[in-house]
């Protein structure tokens, strides 16, 4: 197995949403999941912190990968399994979802042959094996054939393309067993308050200025902030086994996340680590979970947030290159039921990529 991959494997690079990252079918992996984590690692030349022998942008979000098979569940196109391809350690996770990387699953599906495609607009229905779950991507196929030109945009992304709805069911909860797994709006941790919370993606999140800074500092400030990380991988550490992730040290979840009062007419602002480097943006689920800790009554997003009123919100996460909208859809509790999300995705490459 350690010559697999000297002759080529087939992969297609893609960019969905913030992230880009290598696509595969499972059949073109080793099925043993140690062998094909080896395997992974090489590809993206981790770990290095430049990852200069591999495909990988010497940054969690172009370290990303995305297997996908035809599904055998019922009303499901296809299966998909998200890693994460750490950049500089030999680590490759399956414990969390990515909603960016999701935004090209479909367009590849099609691309494979793995599902019909629809003349106009074609929908795939994918189960997300990381967490257990269900996502609609819809995305255009004029004649036949997915599109990527077109004229949406999403912020922390250059130009325009053609959109990519996304529509989860069932996101609470999705790898912590609850969408507040402690049962608490607020947890003190190391004397910071915070909510830890799982609507998609397992975040703790937290008001900035409890932590000593403005929560609108560029991203390098924030990690050249010594006592910071310190502060807040401590915080990780001790959230993990509260949120049912046990011993985090080696995870990249949970997602820390610093909120304060919105800059450009948003919902509120955000500053995410990922869980050590700051997220020059925000991920999909991030997003989600975040903007469902808003609508949480005292909670440390719902003090500075700003939450338009109505059953169904869309809601404005600022984060360091602009913003990212989610529409919760809330029942009668006024808790989200349903999450919704507009990304764009693009094909790169389609070839072989080489190992030895």
């Amino acid at each position: 197995m350690s010559n697999f991959g000297a002759d080529g494997v087939r992969c297609m690079w893609m960019r969905g949403g913030t992230s880009k990252g290598g696509y595969f079918l499972q059949s073109d992996l080793p099925q043993e999941p140690s062998a094909r984590d080896a395997f992974l690692l090489k590809v993206m030349g981790s770990p290095d912190p430049r990852q200069i022998d591999g495909m990988g942008g010497a940054d969690p979000l172009t370290s990303k990968v995305a297997v996908i098979r035809p599904s055998s569940h019922p009303g499901i196109d296809v299966d998909f399994l998200f890693l994460q391809v750490f950049v500089d350690e030999p680590i490759v996770t399956d414990s969390q979802n990515c909603g960016n990387i999701l935004a090209g699953v479909g367009p590849f599906a099609v691309e494979r042959g793995l599902v019909a495609v629809r003349d106009g607009v074609s929908e795939v229905r994918v189960f997300m094996e990381n967490t257990n779950q269900v996502a609609a991507v819809r995305f255009e196929t004029p004649g036949g054939v997915v599109r990527y030109a077109g004229d949406a945009k999403i912020d922390g992304v250059p130009g325009r393309a053609a959109p990519v709805s996304i529509m989860f069911e069932d996101t609470a909860g999705s790898t912590c067993g609850a969408l507040l797994p402690t049962g608490n709006t607020v947890d003190t941790i190391e004397g910071v308050q915070a909510t830890l919370i799982d609507n998609g993606m397992p975040c703790v999140v937290m008001c900035a200025r409890d932590l000593g800074v403005m929560g609108t500092e560029a991203p390098e400030e924030l990690e050249q902030n010594v006592a910071l990380r310190k502060k807040l991988e401590s915080i990780r550490l001790a959230a993990g086994p509260l949120m049912n992730l046990g011993d985090v040290s080696k995870k990249s979840v949970p997602k820390l996340t610093m909120v304060s009062e919105p800059q450009h007419g948003g919902t509120v602002s955000t500053r995410t680590f990922i869980p050590h480097r700051c997220h020059s943006s925000i991920g999909v689920f991030g997003a989600v979970s975040v903007a469902t800790a808003c609508l949480l009554p005292g909670s440390p997003a719902a003090r500075v947030a700003q939450v338009p009123v109505g059953g169904s919100k869309t809601l404005s996460i600022e984060h360091p290159t602009g913003e990212t909208a989610v529409v919760l859809t809330c029942g009668d509790d006024g808790m989200p039921q349903r999450a919704g999300m507009l990304r764009t995705a693009r094909k790169l490459f389609d070839g072989l990529v080489f190992v030895e």
